[in-house]
Formats: C-alpha cells, structure tokens, sequence
C-alpha cells in the first residue's frame, strides 16, 4: 500500500505561481512513475504531468512551458510547480503513484483555484 498526502494548493491570482507537494509513504519502493492529475467542476480528470523514478516526464500539452514537475526520491516526494496560472488551471489536483505492478494510488486532492 501508499499513502499519498498533498499540499500547497491554494487560491492565486491569473499570472501567479503555486508549488504543489505530494509525500509519499508505505510501500514507496513499489512506485515507479508520480504524477498530478486534475479535475475541474464538470469535467473528467485529466493528466497534468508524470514523472518516472528516473526522472523522465511528460506533459498535457497545456501545461507546457508553465508547469515544472521534480522528484526527490529521497525524500519520496514529488512536486509541481505551477507558473503563470490561468483561470482554466482551477481545478482539484491529485497525486498519483503508479507502480511497477501496475497498481494506483490516489491522493485526496487539493484544491487549486485562479481568480481573472
């Protein structure tokens, strides 16, 4: 099992930056990729960006050139930073750990809201 806690979301104005956390614990040598995904009112949840154990990352063509996404493997914790926000952006991020036996695990979701 893993356990993913998020943190860092928050309210901020268009053209604004957040960093999002998300730690990870229990069975983290199971994990191999980390990501964020979100999901705005209305809409399915989508991928933001992923980033395996050796640092490969991929990126929703949105984000690109905006979001950075890092990992410190010693600290089993991946980030996002997110910089010149947009409204579209608002949304409920979530922490993803994918493992290499193909196993999920979800965050609770933090909350990312940009005010025009």
């Amino acid at each position: 099992q893993v356990q993913l806690v998020e943190s860092g979301g928050g309210l901020v104005q268009a053209g604004g930056s957040l960093r999002l956390s998300c730690a990870a614990s229990g069975s983290i040598f199971s994990i191999n990729a980390m990501g964020w995904y979100r999901q705005a009112p209305g809409k399915q949840r989508e991928l933001v960006a992923t980033i395996t154990r050796r640092g490969s990352t991929n990126y929703q063509d949105s984000v690109k050139g905006r979001f950075t996404i890092a990992r410190d493997n010693a600290k089993n914790t991946v980030y996002l930073q997110m910089n010149s926000l947009k409204p579209e952006d608002t949304a409920v991020y979530y922490c993803n750990a994918a493992t290499y036996g193909k196993e999920d695990y979800w965050g609770k979701g933090t909350l990312v809201t940009v005010s025009s």
